[in-house]
């Protein structure tokens, strides 16, 4: 009998701790799995107030500016406030265009990868951006569908302090941060504390639609300063045409061509026209087209020889053209000789290398280089002067000027380059662009100087007329 009563409360001694731990852990497990802890409704900071939400100005839409007012415990009160979190309702069809987003980058994917667009592929991308752009002209009526259909979604934070926010996205329908005009979008706040947990809401900002502008206002002065050169160049060309004399600066190097011809012709030595490395698109060798008109015209009057190696096949064709017409408005068509522009290479050293074998060869009394100029500047520039010929050059590349500066008789910097052509041509479009443009030049002189006065003493009215903002 006492060794069955020992048995029984030995058994009682190990069961009841083990129950014991049963009915803790069961207990713990309640507390985890219903509801959260209360928070202390006295940690909670005051929400932000009077949110506002409007379409970005000057813009071309997809954003909106978002602005609140400052919770009450933000720097002062409990001063509990570290950021602020922006929230947009956004509609499930989001997430449906997303996914075709991902659909068509493993298709471009598969492109890439396969090297070519097979038909297939072709087939099921332009299946994809159908849909894409579908869905995309559902996004408004899916927008209006609020509070339906979709979720808050956190935009992004920004500190304390800090009461305004611009939700930019792409107008792009094919990117994931496409955000669709004429759409009503909904906005809210919420100020956070250093625990996540315990923050506050706003109220709700909405609806609100972007939209892009026709203008953007912040740049007004360059809009002011495009219609007054616009309209000095459009009265100068008028001018010109008309037969009124404009007058340009004379240039020392273009008033030295004539001279340089005369010398050529009394030596009997030809004449070496470079028009650079330059294509036929580039604005320093359409330039010096017009000058190798002047020059070629001259040559044909004086019965000279011309030299003119090219790098660019179409700038030979170009050439080619403009001597041909040069010599038949000097009255000489017989003279012109197809020889005389002509095709190097487009290797650059190996065409300096061969137009510095013509100046040894050939010794030509003149040399002139007018266009786009690299590293071959120099190497020409002093070739040319041990074969004792005078030299003019102008290019508007300013790491080059300074080699043709020292090496050169006469050398026109940057846009003088375009300066001759005017000067020389003496077409009305190109005096009266360059007419403007001197104008132009004294009206930013004049405004700066008068912006300097202002600056030292604070007339900070005058300043911010000229304030651009992109």
């Amino acid at each position: 009998m006492v060794y069955k009563l020992t048995l029984t409360l030995l058994t009682f001694l190990l069961i009841a701790p083990v129950v014991s731990a049963q009915e803790t852990v069961a207990a713990s497990v309640e507390a985890t799995v219903g509801d959260p802890p209360m928070i202390d409704s006295s940690l909670i900071p005051a929400p932000p107030s009077d949110i506002k939400a409007v379409d970005t100005d000057n813009d071309h839409g997809h954003s909106i500016t978002v602005t609140w007012e400052l919770s009450a415990d933000d720097g002062s009160g409990m001063n509990n406030v570290l950021s602020y979190e922006v929230f947009r309702w956004v509609p499930f069809l989001m997430d449906e265009l997303d996914t075709l987003r991902v659909e068509l980058a493993r298709v471009a994917a598969e492109i890439d990868s396969v090297g070519r667009l097979t038909g297939e592929l072709k087939d099921e991308r332009a299946v994809i951006w159908a849909a894409i752009d579908d869905m995309a002209d559902q996004m408004p009526e899916a927008h209006r569908m609020y509070p339906e259909g979709g979720e808050w979604r956190l935009l992004g934070k920004v500190a304390s302090g800090v009461a305004t926010y611009d939700d930019t996205g792409g107008k792009d329908r094919k990117v994931s941060d496409f955000i669709p005009d004429f759409s009503d979008l909904y906005f809210r706040v919420e100020a956070v504390t250093s625990d996540s947990a315990i923050r506050a809401a706003s109220g709700v900002a909405g609806p609100v639609q972007s939209y892009g502008q026709w203008f953007n206002t912040g740049r007004t002065p360059v809009f002011i300063a495009f219609m007054f050169f616009g309209i000095m160049t459009v009265f100068f060309v008028i001018k010109a045409r008309r037969g009124a004399e404009l007058y340009v600066r004379p240039l020392a190097g273009i008033e030295a061509v004539d001279d340089a011809i005369g010398r050529a012709t009394e030596m009997g030595r030809p004449i070496l026209y470079v028009l650079g490395l330059g294509t036929a698109a580039d604005v320093a060798t359409i330039a010096s087209f017009t000058i190798l008109g002047r020059v070629a015209k001259r040559v044909a009057e004086y019965q000279t020889e011309l030299i003119v190696p090219t790098y660019d096949p179409i700038v030979m064709s170009v050439a080619q053209e403009v001597v041909k017409s040069s010599f038949s408005d000097a009255g000489r068509p017989e003279d012109y000789n197809e020889d005389i522009v002509y095709f190097v290479t487009q290797l650059q050293f190996a065409y300096v290398a061969a137009v510095n074998g013509t100046m040894l060869r050939e010794l030509p009394a003149t040399n002139v280089y007018m266009g786009k100029f690299f590293a071959e500047s120099l190497l020409l520039a002093e070739t040319g002067a041990l074969a004792g010929s005078i030299q003019i050059a102008g290019t508007d590349e300013i790491a080059q000027i300074p080699f043709f500066i020292v090496a050169c008789d006469f050398t026109l910097i940057g846009e003088e380059l375009y300066a001759a052509s005017a000067y020389l041509g003496r077409e009305p479009v190109l005096l009266g662009s360059l007419k403007a443009q001197d104008y132009a030049k004294a009206a930013m002189i004049l405004l700066a100087i008068v912006g300097v006065v202002a600056a030292q003493f604070e007339w900070n009215w005058f300043i911010e007329l000229f304030h651009v903002v992109d």
